[in-house]
């Protein structure tokens, strides 16, 4: 899914990463850990395509991302949902509507993909929120609103950005499910926390892994969970 080979990536002068190397296969369930400031979030940025490393190579489902063009990376980026950590909203559309934003930006049918569309609402327990604006809802509803916004469009893969990080522990553990059930289903789920109760709290429930970001250096945290 992910192969990234002495990746590297600089802010002008400032190395972030340096030379990392990881495989994350199909299916996988990862956790990205680390001090803040290590790098996890441009690493993945990297990961869901908004940026692109300075040097080495990265691979995203199967394509090298140095040959794509803009119109193939807007393509593949649709196989990949993305879960913000500040989770940015239209606030005057619906709940119902700002799920259902990715479908009408990829051209497609909402009414085609309504029972889709309802069933995910049923998924994340908002069918009862569903014509809610987003200033309406509690902090851990507007996490369930941005994990169901980026599945709508079944992708292949999940990044999110410290998910569970403004909401208690037991929207924690509800967020924590939803990703086990889509890993689960086939999807591959890059999740990153600093907490370190949420990432043992998945013991026994699917096979995961801890890689540790330190100083621009990516190494797997001791054995799978």
């Amino acid at each position: 899914m992910i192969s990234l080979k002495n990746a590297g990536f600089s802010y002008g002068s400032r190395a972030i990463l340096e030379n990392v190397t990881q495989e994350l296969a199909a299916g996988s369930f990862h956790f990205l850990t680390g001090p803040s400031g290590a790098g996890k979030t441009t690493l993945l940025k990297m990961c869901y395509l908004s940026l692109t490393p300075n040097s080495g190579a990265l691979e995203v489902l199967g394509q090298d991302v140095a040959g794509l063009t803009r119109e193939q990376i807007t393509q593949m980026r649709r196989r990949i949902g993305v879960v913000h950590q500040d989770c940015q909203f239209l606030n005057h559309l619906t709940i119902r509507q700002n799920i259902a934003l990715p479908l009408l930006v990829a051209g497609k049918n909402i009414e085609d993909n309504m029972e889709n569309l309802e069933d995910l609402l049923d998924w994340v327990d908002m069918a009862h929120r569903a014509d809610a604006f987003p200033e309406e809802i509690s902090g851990g509803e507007r996490q369930r609103l941005a994990l169901a916004r980026a599945v709508i469009m079944d992708p292949d893969m999940i990044v999110a950005d410290e998910p569970t990080g403004n909401v208690d522990w037991e929207m924690g553990q509800r967020l924590l499910t939803l990703l086990v059930e889509l890993n689960k289903m086939g999807k591959t789920i890059l999740l990153a926390t600093h907490d370190l109760n949420l990432i043992r709290s998945v013991k026994g429930r699917v096979p995961a892994s801890v890689l540790r970001l330190k100083e621009g250096q990516l190494s797997l945290a001791g054995a799978q969970l």
